[in-house]
């Protein structure tokens, strides 16, 4: 079924090819800790530290020197809770061409502060879809530009698929890679890649239940195929997109298993990412740390033991949301009936 798939192993390593110099090559990391709590040989690819503090650089970068000239000339445009849009505005600066980017009225100031860094002043408009994509086309109509979506593209998918090609060289034993999903752009990219190079890798995505139980890729995959559920309520913001027309297809066939994290899982994983191995995650980013601690995983999949884990991003607010999070931790680890302490 490969030839039906929007990208393939050709176009990742294309992709490789015309990013490279233009985003990091990020490194791996590891931890005894989380090893031990998970009973596995963790591998931690480490996009927190990419250019734009996520993995969404690879992906902009290469549809932004995709474009033909006469397209570039336009400029480009999309919608982003953040980290895309950041990533749009860093690789239309790169080529030195005009961005625009819609974002919600609850993306964090620090994503809107991270798109103004690269010279684009944020269109803020209300936290639906329609709304972001109806000033999308307002902003194609007055300008001319290219629309840039966040995951459903092949140039964006494909360089997110670059993450593999990198982490199969640095760590070539890898027997699973364990993906946080939404929209599925990088999910889509890491599986093409990681299937084409070792076919028998598992692929696994990181899904948020969120508070209103709206896991559709976990519903997808059980029903083989795409399941209408509300966005979910959750705090991982960079993940509360719906699976697209070209990457769905690429998750039903190249992806093994989700396995859905809770909210206090995924704040659990990101203080113990921060207090143990010192690196600042944003709750999109530790969902698939949550994922690699789950005993969904250990009942599933009792054989692995050398599993790689995207660490997507690590851009978050902390003044407004670590004292939040770490609220909604104690108030869900705290003992039914147990008193404050004084």
């Amino acid at each position: 079924m490969a030839s039906e798939l929007a990208v393939s192993l050709e176009d990742v390593r294309a992709a490789a090819t015309r990013i490279e110099g233009k985003v990091h090559r990020t490194p791996v990391l590891t931890s005894s800790t989380l090893d031990a709590l998970s009973g596995l040989s963790l591998h931690f690819k480490a996009e927190v530290f990419q250019k734009c503090g996520a993995f969404k650089a690879r992906g902009a970068v290469n549809a932004v020197f995709s474009l033909n000239p006469s397209e570039a000339a336009g400029g480009v445009v999309t919608h982003s809770s953040g980290n895309h849009g950041a990533a749009l505005a860093f690789a239309a600066r790169l080529r030195g061409i005009p961005a625009a980017v819609v974002v919600p009225s609850n993306t964090p100031e620090i994503k809107r502060a991270a798109i103004r860094g690269y010279g684009v002043e944020p269109v803020v408009c209300a936290p639906t879809i329609d709304a972001r994509e109806a000033a999308c086309r307002d902003i194609q109509a007055q300008t001319g530009a290219t629309f840039v979506p966040p995951y459903n593209h092949p140039a964006v998918i494909a360089g997110q698929g670059t993450i593999a090609l990198e982490f199969l060289e640095q760590a070539p034993g890898l027997e699973a890679i364990i993906v946080p999903v939404s929209g599925g752009g990088m999910i889509s990219g890491i599986a093409v890649a990681a299937k084409a190079l070792k076919p028998g890798i598992k692929m696994i995505a990181a899904e948020p239940t969120g508070r209103n139980d709206a896991a559709d890729v976990a519903a997808a995959k059980a029903a083989g195929e795409l399941v209408q559920l509300p966005k979910p309520a959750t705090i991982c913001d960079g993940l509360e997109a719906r699976l697209g027309s070209l990457t769905w297809p690429i998750v039903r066939d190249r992806v093994d298993d989700v396995v859905t994290v809770s909210e206090e899982e995924v704040v659990a994983a990101m203080q113990l990412v921060m207090e143990r191995m010192k690196v600042v995650v944003e709750p999109s980013g530790a969902a698939g740390v949550a994922a690699a601690l789950s005993s969904q995983l250990r009942s599933r999949h009792p054989q692995l033991r050398h599993v790689g884990v995207i660490l997507c991003g690590g851009n978050i607010d902390f003044k407004a949301s670590v004292p939040d999070f770490w609220q909604r931790w104690v108030d869900a680890s705290k003992p039914a009936g147990s008193a404050e302490l004084a």
